[in-house]
């Protein structure tokens, strides 16, 4: 098969390649999103019965921060407990520390055991909420059934 050629690099042209890893990686750390200071939003709760998802809004629906009790490590039967919630409430906190909304409207769906430990971690973290709201799907009769199975 022949050799295998390897490719030495010059320490410089290493360090030229380690500068721009790093300044690419500053760059979409520090994204160039106007933080400014956001007085209202909503905070969506999706709580069903494998995972609880909390999506934070502006006044007209644009995504400021998002989490999941799946994203934060929790696995298999565990994300969908009140405590994994709970925790993505608190991580949640932490991506809005300094830009985030005081007034909050919050609208919930999903049956999960989350739902109650998210808003009541919502209150304890400094959240003034202002309604909430239950937006779970209800069906209003749903499919026609299955005809009479004769034998």
């Amino acid at each position: 098969m022949g050799k295998k050629k390897i490719a030495e690099q010059t320490t410089e042209s290493l360090l030229k390649e380690k500068t721009e890893v790093d300044s690419a990686a500053l760059r979409s750390a520090t994204s160039p999103k106007k933080s400014k200071k956001i007085d209202y939003g909503k905070i969506f709760i999706n709580s069903s019965y494998n995972n609880t998802v909390i999506t934070v809004t502006d006044r007209s629906g644009n995504v400021l921060a998002w989490g999941s009790a799946g994203s934060l490590g929790f696995s298999g039967p565990k994300k969908a407990t009140p405590f994994a919630s709970s925790k993505v409430v608190a991580a949640l906190i932490e991506k809005l520390r300094a830009t985030g909304p005081t007034d909050v409207e919050v609208i919930v769906k999903g049956v999960g055991g989350g739902r109650d430990s998210a808003i009541r971690s919502l209150i304890n973290q400094g959240f003034n909420i202002v309604s909430i709201k239950d937006a779970t799907p209800i069906p209003h009769n749903g499919p026609r059934p299955r005809k009479v199975r004769r034998v």
